[in-house]
């Protein structure tokens, strides 16, 4: 099905990661001095290298193969529970050395029966490798067998996609007389910023009518008339400046570009750059030198779905092309349905019709209105291939973080910090240059939207939400490894192989809803969403899903609870040792037990609106890997203190709160001291419990860079203002603050450092 066919495409992104975890020092300590163990692995680095480098053929192969098809999901299981077991490595290296800190040398019983279990394990990793390693070798030794081939990249864009041309039937045409009329202004009238040659961008998603708009333009009787030369340049992705511009044989770049510089010389000409990928602004200079030798007013247009691209080129404001209305959607698609003479993607209505005009009974047409849009797409049609094109030349690291997004429900709007922490959850982000793994999320996340594959919300301040058919388009891609509930069924239809499960909360209510789960025993995600969520909405749990389902789900990376009425967790919870994302937010929760702090790869705690919430475990900073803490604001939870040792949290970059209790906040204060990495947003609340102004001193507020918003709330009665006022002035932060709320304070004045560097920044 036409759906399925770039189900494997996202493989290349988790070779890369298996290489990675390969390669990592925890795996490494774990196999030093395991000599039988490392050659396992080296074994199965080389199968793994042996079938990537025919992963390109296989995803061009399975259009017409469906042995190859096949073949492909077969590999992309083996490759998940390589994955599966490397990341079971990593932890049992961490779990040791967190283990190894705690123990130190004893010889306890204790230690004893943790040295007993340590060797259980590794009597066990080497047959599980193995076993990989037999299935592996035996889809390996297919590839001969199928005709798989190693260097055929990007073959099937020269197969599939046609070059675009300047010629355009405006009669088919809806929707696009003001974008066209706007544009036109700028072509036809003076730029204001004293570029000879300016360059309007056009950017939209795939199948939006980019193409279409520059063609209308370029045909404008009133363009033609302004403009002494014309000329159109189908782009596409495989384009390379100095290749285009020696067709005609001669390999001397200069002589091209004099020649070039000659034919524009003293002329007002309109070059359109269709379908632009590249954002080597190296190459755009090479090709960008010979039209500044045209006349004053010469315009280049540029089509493209990168908004990156866009900003490298344009000198003049980017046009963002945006859907046509529903009505001038229906005429398009009546004009191709019926073809009278005379949904909103143009591209998907043409498609659309072209397919009903052949079907003549109502039956027909409602299986087709009841399908994926894209079922029928098959090899005729243009949106399969263009949607295919856009995922297929992504980034390996751009694939997976992509394919993730199949989770989410259509409709559903989600945030940027949300879904980036997500992502580290699966290990889907991989930090480089020195770059914090949040920071690298940030970065993909841009570039899915530059991409067009995220669009901004309209009804939700800073939420995104992805077009139906590109969460078609990401469903496709993750295929039987996601399986996201959004219908009334009472069962579940989710395979062994499932990884990734999301459900509407209020349409999962009985256990036979969860209970197909059971077969999913590598399941990491389980995540409930909602499309809409009320402000103190709450769903029932069942306690035999959260007590006797949940903790079964051993590979479980992503636990959201968020929302349900759940006063306590079970727990065998600190079971889960895979565990990096756990969002009690909304909860009725009461008290974490104490297991919590065994999840060694805990990252992410979100436990905001947990208005019964307390205390936190007493070692809460055990779980050494904990990045994100979030017990909500003013909203919050109702933490009277925060826990000992928090400055062993050394990488903690979210924490909403900081809680400082009488009878310990001098102690509580100086565990912040260690907190240099926090981000965002920072509430010290009870900050008049703070004895001893020098206390305040140590918290060293103004080694902590990162912060954009610090909340500085004393509370409470005091008398002794003058000491409120040195405390204030020893929690001077760094000047880079873009907020600071000072609430409750009692002081006769502020300190000097709130001065002319501090109030120009905020």
């Amino acid at each position: 099905m036409a759906l399925e066919v770039v189900g494997g495409a996202f493989l290349s992104g988790l070779f890369q990661e298996i290489f990675h975890k390969m390669a990592s020092r925890e795996v490494m300590d774990f196999i030093k001095g395991k000599k039988q163990t490392k050659g396992l692995l080296n074994r199965l680095e080389m199968t793994l290298r042996s079938v990537n480098v025919v992963l390109d053929d296989a995803e061009e192969k399975q259009l017409s193969s469906s042995d190859v098809k096949e073949w492909l999901d077969e590999l992309k299981e083996a490759v998940f529970g390589a994955e599966d077991l490397l990341t079971e490595i990593k932890t049992e290296a961490m779990r040791r050395k967190l283990e190894a800190e705690q123990y130190g040398s004893s010889t306890s019983k204790l230690q004893q029966l943790v040295s007993f279990f340590f060797h259980a394990f590794d009597e066990s990793v080497d047959p599980k490798i193995e076993e990989i390693l037999e299935r592996l070798d035996f889809i390996a030794s297919q590839k001969d067998a199928l005709n798989l081939k190693t260097g055929a990249w990007h073959r099937l864009s020269m197969r599939v996609i046609l070059p675009s041309t300047s010629l355009v039937d405006d009669s088919g045409v809806y929707g696009r007389y003001e974008d066209k009329e706007t544009i036109a202004k700028l072509l036809l009238s003076d730029d204001a910023s004293g570029n000879k040659v300016g360059v309007i961008p056009i950017v939209g998603m795939g199948g939006i009518g980019k193409t279409t708009l520059a063609q209308l333009l370029y045909n404008d009787a009133r363009v033609k008339q302004h403009f002494d030369l014309q000329a159109w340049v189908c782009v596409s992705e495989n384009f390379e400046a100095v290749r285009s511009v020696t067709i005609c044989g001669s390999v001397d770049l200069n002589l091209l570009q004099v020649n070039l510089k000659e034919a524009l010389m003293g002329k007002k000409f309109l070059f359109v750059l269709d379908d632009v990928w590249n954002e080597n602004y190296i190459h755009w200079d090479v090709l960008r030198c010979p039209f500044e030798f045209g006349v004053h007013g010469s315009r280049i247009i540029v089509t493209t779905r990168n908004e990156g691209v866009g900003s490298m080129m344009g000198t003049l404001p980017t046009h963002y092309l945006l859907q046509i209305s529903e009505e001038d959607c229906l005429l398009l698609f009546a004009k191709h349905a019926f073809r009278n003479a005379d949904l909103s993607l143009p591209l998907a209505a043409k498609s659309l019709g072209g397919l009903l005009c052949s079907k003549v009974n109502l039956e027909e047409w409602v299986k087709i209105l009841k399908s994926d849009i894209w079922e029928f797409a098959d090899k005729g049609s243009t949106i399969l291939p263009a949607l295919w094109l856009r995922y297929y030349y992504l980034p390996p690291h751009l694939k997976r973080c992509f394919a993730y997004c199949s989770i989410f429900p259509k409709g559903y709007v989600f945030e940027r910090s949300q879904l980036v922490f997500l992502w580290m959850a699966e290990d889907l982000l991989q930090p480089k240059n020195k770059k914090l793994v949040e920071e690298v999320g940030e970065e993909y996340f841009d570039q899915l939207i530059s991409r067009s594959f995220f669009q901004h919300s309209s009804t939700v301040l800073d939420g995104f939400i992805m077009h139906d058919l590109i969460s078609d388009l990401a469903k496709s891609v993750s295929g039987d490894f996601c399986f996201r509930l959004e219908k009334d069924d009472n069962s579940l239809d989710i395979l062994t192989k499932t990884r990734h499960f999301s459900y509407m909360r209020d349409r999962c209510n009985g256990f036979e809803n969860f209970e197909a789960i059971n077969e999913a025993k590598y399941l990491r995600t389980f995540l409930p969403l909602q499309l809409t969520e009320l402000w103190s909405e709450r769903f029932q749990m069942l306690d035999k899903v959260l007590h006797d389902l949940l903790p079964t789900l051993r590979c479980l990376r992503v636990l959201n609870l968020s929302r349900y009425d759940i006063k306590e967790l079970p727990s065998s919870i600190g079971n889960l040792k895979h565990l990096r994302y756990l969002n009690l937010s909304w909860t009725s929760i009461e008290k974490l037990p104490d297991t919590v702090c065994n999840l060694c790869n805990l990252q992410t705690l979100l436990l905001s609106h947990c208005e019964a919430l307390a205390h936190l475990p007493a070692n809460l900073g055990r779980p050494t890997n904990l990045r994100h803490l979030d017990i909500g604001d003013v909203g919050g939870t109702n933490l009277v203190k925060m826990p000992p040792h928090m400055g062993k949290l050394k990488d903690l970059q979210m924490l909403s709160d900081f809680v400082l209790d009488q009878p310990t906040a001098r102690n509580e204060i100086l565990e912040l001291k260690e907190l240099k990495h926090l981000q965002g947003t920072l509430r010290i609340s009870g900050i008049q419990n703070i004895a001893n102004a020098v206390d305040a001193f140590a918290a060293k507020m103004w080694e902590k860079k990162s912060l954009a918003h610090l909340i500085l709330e004393f509370g409470g009665y005091t008398e002794d203002s003058h000491k409120d006022r040195e405390v204030l002035n020893n929690l001077q932060p760094r000047t880079n603050l873009k907020e600071l709320t000072i609430d409750s304070y009692r002081g006769t004045r502020f300190p000097g450092w709130l001065g002319d560097h501090y109030s120009s920044n905020i």
